[in-house]
């Protein structure tokens, strides 16, 4: 079952990562460099070595912060596209058809030389997962690479944090988005790309998004505010149309403007594995967005949404996963769309 084709075209322009994902004991962090959380990247040796060295079994799944939220999107019938650079191996081959085979549209994916860029998501009992990513051919895309082309026939481009690491990429490929009408999401990914972005983020911001997304992590570090989410989507408000921020099982905090619309988590039994829950937040989100919902019903869309990937190894969900999800987007939009 798939939902009706929506009525905007969405793009994603991230890192196409093949994710490897594994349950580890807390103390297995201990043994490799960077903080548990987040995201730090790392060459082809270091990932090496930590797979050498991980105890349990490795689950593998396409991945990616934007590339999460578009495989759900296509999932849900979304017009969806991907700008990103995959290798020319059979990973980068596995992460092309996956998507196709979705119903993603395939036109924008550029193809390196390199492998196909991998992260090693470890995961404790928590739930909290710890990445090291090496990018591979996905690092290897270039600004000149990209240009308002990519983004035609587009409405809304979503493009992940994680391109600040390349300061040069990320203002090609933000420039190129405007230029072609889209409206642009970006989701602020890890408190280090926060931290990395510094004093360039308030401005490009300003100049080029018009919804930011942030978890509870990402929010603090920019806006330096402790435990008000409220205030946080406020200050995050400040400087684009819309801000959010995702504080887990403390629900989302959304503001256009206006009040600031608390949409409640929804209560799951057992966290699994918190991997890609923000990605499929945001995927909720932006495909209530393409209806033209209602703000608090893209925030339920979002919580539905990001329920099913802590429930789930990695944030690629299975088939029956699905069968259980569409009915009920597919009601929560039918009540909301205007």
């Amino acid at each position: 079952m798939a939902i009706q084709k929506d009525k905007l075209g969405i793009i994603g322009v991230g890192n196409p990562i093949v994710d490897s994902i594994t349950h580890i004991d807390p103390s297995f962090l201990n043994t490799i460099e960077g903080e548990p959380g987040g995201m730090v990247l790392v060459d082809t040796e270091t990932l090496q070595s930590i797979l050498t060295r991980v105890p349990s079994k490795i689950t593998q799944a396409p991945g990616g912060s934007a590339g999460n939220a578009l495989f759900a999107l296509a999932r849900m019938g979304a017009n969806a596209q991907f700008i990103g650079k995959t290798g020319n191996c059979q990973d980068g081959e596995f992460y092309r058809n996956t998507f196709t085979h979705l119903g993603g549209n395939p036109r924008s994916f550029k193809t390196g030389s390199q492998p196909n860029g991998h992260c090693l998501s470890l995961v404790t009992p928590d739930g909290q997962r710890t990445m090291r990513t090496d990018l591979g051919a996905a690092m290897t895309l270039h600004p000149d690479e990209i240009s308002p082309a990519d983004f035609e026939g587009c409405d809304l481009a979503h493009i992940e944090g994680f391109l600040f690491f390349n300061e040069a990429l990320i203002q090609k490929v933000l420039a190129s988005a405007h230029t072609a009408g889209c409206k642009i999401s970006l989701d602020l990914a890890s408190f280090e790309v926060v931290n990395a972005a510094g004093e360039k983020l308030p401005e490009l911001l300003e100049k080029y998004v018009d919804y930011v997304f942030a978890n509870e992590q990402e929010a603090a570090a920019f806006t330096k505010i402790e435990s008000d989410y409220s205030l946080m989507a406020q200050k995050l408000n400040n400087y684009c149309e819309l801000a959010a921020v995702k504080a887990g099982p403390g629900g989302s905090y959304i503001t256009n403007g206006g009040p600031v619309e608390v949409i409640p988590a929804i209560h799951v039994p057992y966290v699994v594995d918190t991997t890609g829950a923000g990605d499929l937040w945001a995927a909720g989100f932006l495909y209530g967005l393409s209806h033209h919902c209602e703000l608090r019903t893209c925030g339920h869309l979002g919580s539905l949404l990001g329920a099913a990937a802590v429930e789930t190894l990695g944030a690629y969900l299975s088939e029956p996963t699905w069968n259980k999800l569409l009915p009920r987007i597919s009601e929560l939009i039918g009540q909301s769309v205007h």
